[in-house]
């Protein structure tokens, strides 16, 4: 933290935010999006696995090629099974339910549009879910770009088979809300009637 004031100190448009205590990934971001005055917005994880040498690809899909979010994708990952196993799965079950063809939906390497992240909202563990969750509100130009991943320096990864669990339940969670949160009967009642008509034939 005091290397980010020093950095402030000596350029003001530098500005960095602290919470009085780790709330998670997604109350990060979420208070990140919403102070963001640029045009246009980069993140990256903290672990120092990401190359920054990517930022001006991602800028120019951004700008140029006109995608309102690119995401990254760690072909190679450098992470222990124990990771990317769960990883895999994760994410071929996230293409099945969500439709959205990513490698590497919850890479936190990600670029956007400022009406993207002005236009989500975040909480729980729902960062897993951006491209999910700004495809329902509209941004339907989301792109991948391959990024370097390398070993992480420093701690140990929290990922394992339960947060693998967890984020399948977030996922059909997200995906009944982007469907049905307006319309919740469409989903409850199509499957009353269903169980109707079998229990009146019985």
């Amino acid at each position: 933290w005091s290397v980010l004031e020093r950095i402030h100190a000596q350029d003001a448009r530098f500005k960095a935010l602290r919470f009085r205590r780790n709330y998670g990934k997604s109350a990060a971001l979420a208070v990140g999006f919403e102070r963001a005055a640029g045009r246009y917005v980069i993140t990256m994880d903290a672990d120092l696995q990401d190359r920054p040498k990517h930022i001006p690809e991602f800028y120019k899909m951004i700008t140029e090629d006109g995608y309102d979010l690119v995401s990254g994708w760690k072909q190679k990952r450098k992470d222990p099974l124990s990771k990317t196993i769960p990883t895999k799965l994760y994410n071929g079950v996230n293409r099945m339910v969500s439709g959205i063809k990513l490698h590497d939906q919850n890479c936190g390497f990600k670029a956007y549009r400022k009406e993207v992240v002005h236009n989500i909202e975040i909480y729980g563990d729902m960062h897993r879910y951006i491209p999910v969750i700004a495809n329902a509100a509209g941004f339907k130009k989301i792109g991948e770009l391959k990024v370097e991943h390398i070993a992480r320096p420093y701690g140990k990864t929290k990922y394992g088979l339960n947060r693998f669990v967890h984020g399948v339940l977030d996922l059909f969670s997200i995906t009944f809300l982007t469907r049905y949160g307006k319309s919740p009967m469409h989903f409850f009642g199509f499957w009353g009637l269903i169980t109707f008509l079998m229990g009146g034939g019985v």
